[in-house]
């Protein structure tokens, strides 16, 4: 396996397939998930001759099961150490849903030549917590709840969120797939559940307004209209509003993990805007 090993003697797996001189996109998945999420989008990329690029945050999948470290300002300095071992330039970062807010953070603190564009899909961005600034917001019961029933019962939470909400699969006349509800579960359960559970504060309380409003690079929000998790009104169209350089592309009675539900049409918008 691949790995590096962070400052705080933390080991993080990675995967990087392509050619080592092709512009790399690196790709940031979302809680409670792994770098296997991006499967379909790693080969689709691969196969234009991108080099792809995509780790399990620590507490996650392969990484260490860390009991530390699970925040926003963590994870993005875990990938400034990724970057900079495999000396990465000019890269596309591609995250989803709390991969989002790792995306922005670290774009925001990243050192000159490092990134060329980012991309946030469902992303947590600017904050998922109702606020005082964006009332529109979740209640914090909702996330109370988040760690109650993972404490309670681990297995059985991984099992109801993709049944349910993630790829809306609770909704009439949805095309269930079986097949992305077991491989969300067996990501899901690599992974330790003392960094799960702090991960729940990291992405719904963690406030991204200043590293939104920090970034000149070209940004695309990609966000599900129907996203039950990462509800649109309060994440993507808050969030174009503190970009610069961003774009917002929405698509109506599509899920939370619509690149998983719908690659072909995802896919699709993110090579026209790698390309562009």
């Amino acid at each position: 396996m691949s790995t590096i090993t962070t400052a705080d003697d933390v080991s993080l797996y990675y995967k990087d397939w392509g050619p080592k001189d092709a512009q790399p996109i690196m790709f940031h998945h979302g809680w409670p998930l792994s770098a296997d999420d991006w499967d379909n989008q790693m080969l689709f990329f691969l196969s234009k001759g991108y080099r792809v690029v995509a780790h399990d945050r620590r507490g996650h999948g392969r990484s260490d099961q860390t009991d530390t470290g699970n925040d926003m300002d963590t994870y993005a300095a875990d990938v400034a150490a990724l970057v900079r071992t495999l000396d990465l330039k000019n890269v596309i970062h591609v995250g989803h849903s709390t991969g989002g807010g790792e995306v922005i953070r670290y774009v925001a603190r990243s050192e000159p030549g490092r990134v060329a564009k980012a991309v946030l899909i469902g992303a947590v961005t600017p904050i998922m917590l109702a606020t005082d600034r964006y009332p529109g917001g979740l209640p914090m019961s909702v996330f109370d709840g988040f760690r109650e029933a993972l404490a309670r019962n681990r297995a059985q939470f991984f099992l109801d969120i993709p049944t349910g909400p993630f790829y809306g699969f609770n909704r009439g006349g949805a095309a269930v797939s079986e097949g992305l509800i077991r491989n969300w579960w067996r990501q899901g359960m690599m992974g330790g559940a003392k960094a799960h559970y702090d991960c729940i504060t990291a992405f719904s309380e963690t406030d991204f307004t200043d590293d939104l409003q920090a970034v000149s690079q070209p940004v695309l929000l990609m966000h599900g209209e129907d996203d039950q998790v990462v509800p649109v009104d309060a994440s993507a169209r808050e969030a174009i509003k503190l970009l610069s350089n961003g774009a917002l592309k929405t698509y109506p009675g599509l899920s939370h993990g619509l690149f998983a539900t719908h690659p072909d049409l995802i896919n699709a918008d993110l090579l026209a805007f790698f390309e562009a």
